[in-house]
């Protein structure tokens, strides 16, 4: 297996763990444990504790999208190096998009960092908060960089039904499903 085949898997493990890392985010900022839904469900499942696992798949997500992307210079056919990796819109292939996951990683970075203990505390829970909302403008980037880039790096148009892309084309959907379902929550709270 080639490394960009590696980077690839690496890039579409991240986005079903940040997919993941997203419903329960969204979970945790709906009183999901009052749910007539979540009552129902056995005791060895309402035992897990969302919020460690939400922490968890982020930093996890986070280790899996730096590797994604920090293996591509290693794989000579990618004509990628790592000052590529500094300066995305001077990559070789589909600069734009590369800039997209890069942005992507900062903003998830960023999340992560602003959400320690210490860190959130200083900034108080209202821009916590402010910033925290960073997550879903996140998702929608690494929707479009999973979606648009070619995990061949060869330039390649779209193909809506290769299995990779049906998988992002699938967390994206269910992303979207998730953030109306957050707006209906917050706007019938009101």
């Amino acid at each position: 297996m080639e490394t960009i085949e590696i980077s690839g898997i690496l890039g579409l493990t991240a986005l079903v763990l940040l997919t993941l890392n997203i419903l329960m985010g969204i979970m945790l900022s709906t009183a999901y444990k009052q749910s007539d839904y979540w009552k129902k469900l056995p005791a060895k499942i309402k035992a897990f504790k969302i919020i460690d696992i939400h922490n968890y798949t982020a930093y996890f997500a986070l280790v899996i999208v730096f590797l994604h992307f920090i293996i591509i210079p290693l794989d000579p056919s990618s004509k990628f190096s790592f000052n590529h990796l500094l300066k995305p819109l001077s990559a070789p292939h589909q600069p734009i998009f590369v800039l997209l996951g890069s942005i992507s990683f900062l903003a998830l970075l960023i999340v992560i960092i602003t959400t320690q203990k210490i860190v959130k505390k200083k900034l108080g829970t209202t821009t916590w908060r402010n910033i925290h909302v960073i997550s879903y403008a996140t998702g929608l980037l690494f929707i479009i960089h999973g979606l648009v880039m070619d995990p061949l790096l060869k330039d390649r148009p779209i193909d809506f039904i290769d299995p990779e892309k049906l998988l992002v084309e699938a967390c994206a959907l269910i992303l979207l499903a998730a953030f109306v379902f957050r707006y209906k929550y917050k706007v019938g709270k009101k």
